[in-house]
């Protein structure tokens, strides 16, 4: 496997990525103010505080990376 090609898939998968985002904006939304509201004042950001949100944040993101591929 050559290393330009790991560069250039990586580089197209950035390419999608706001496109990708922007589908995902709803879940993007939630999942930021969950962070926000949970790290208040000097709160630090726990493992798992945010799951919730994260894991729709992510399946959003991996089904319009699907829809794009096809």
């Amino acid at each position: 496997m050559s290393g330009s090609n790991v560069w250039s898939r990586s580089r197209e998968k950035m390419r999608l990525f706001p496109e990708l985002f922007a589908q995902c904006a709803g879940e993007a939304t939630v999942y930021g103010k969950c962070v926000a509201a949970t790290t208040t004042g000097r709160q630090e950001l726990q493992k798992d505080m945010c799951a919730k949100e994260f894991k729709a944040l992510k399946s959003c993101f991996a089904n319009a990376a699907k829809k794009k591929a096809k």
